[in-house]
């Protein structure tokens, strides 16, 4: 069973139409998880959250779901992220904001753990290195976790005592056999580890393998539309450098 995995997509429609279409060409998808942050930063909210339903996506709650829904206040967001918000909110009718606010901060799927941050902190903590990678292992009890929120694609191991992180290639799978483990699958929407391309990862709970990918999307649209909404340029601009 193949599972398409996706974080931090914010508002990037074009990324992730990219990143569906490519996965449905390249693998058996069975199931779709989605690890937070679906809006936020982004021009096409509602376009976004309506494609995810239509493939029938699990997902759980990001930070910026959660101050989009009202769940959480953006007092704690930089401007750029906080004007995001306002905007978002402005844009997106109850039924989508209902939506979000719906999505719950943790899941189990067929013994993995998904969360956004990490699962001592679901919204805000960032699993940026091995110590704090072995403490949100620690912290469940499935053989797998996979998480969001960094931006970056990564895995982390741990596996008769020892415990690795293991570099991401694109379209090469990684074993996970046998081992308690960490992933992040990266951002469809907004990379932030210098490469512009969206990201993604699929899931092999039969073969016990992630495979990261990387695809080409049209950023200068996205970018574009950006711009016409209004929102900072910081936000477009980043897009074509992937930071």
């Amino acid at each position: 069973m193949k599972v398409l995995l996706l974080s931090d997509i914010h508002s990037n429609l074009a990324a992730l139409e990219t990143v569906v279409q490519d996965a449905e060409a390249n693998f058996e998808i069975a199931e779709t998880w989605v690890l937070g942050d679906l809006v936020g930063y982004g021009p096409r909210p509602a376009e976004t959250l309506s494609l995810l339903s239509s493939i029938g996506a699990v997902a759980v709650a990001g930070n910026h779901d959660l101050a989009v829904a009202g769940v959480i206040s953006a007092e704690a967001f930089n401007p750029v992220a906080a004007a995001a918000v306002s905007w978002t909110q402005s844009v997106l009718g109850n039924e989508y904001l209902d939506q979000l606010r719906a999505l719950p901060t943790r899941l189990e799927r067929h013994g993995i753990t998904l969360v956004h941050g990490s699962p001592r902190d679901p919204v805000w903590e960032y699993v940026m290195n091995e110590g704090v990678a072995a403490q949100a292992l620690d912290d469940v009890d499935t053989t797998g976790l996979a998480v969001g929120h960094t931006h970056v694609p990564v895995i982390f191991r741990q596996l008769s005592g020892e415990f690795e992180r293991i570099q991401s290639a694109s379209s090469q799978p990684r074993s996970v056999a046998g081992s308690k483990f960490l992933v992040n699958p990266g951002s469809v929407g907004q990379p932030r580890d210098h490469d512009p391309r969206a990201g993604y990862a699929v899931l092999d709970l039969d073969a016990e393998t992630v495979t990261h990918r990387r695809v080409e999307y049209d950023h200068e649209l996205t970018a574009s539309k950006i711009r016409e909404a209004g929102l900072p340029a910081f936000l477009a601009d980043r897009l074509r450098v992937g930071v």
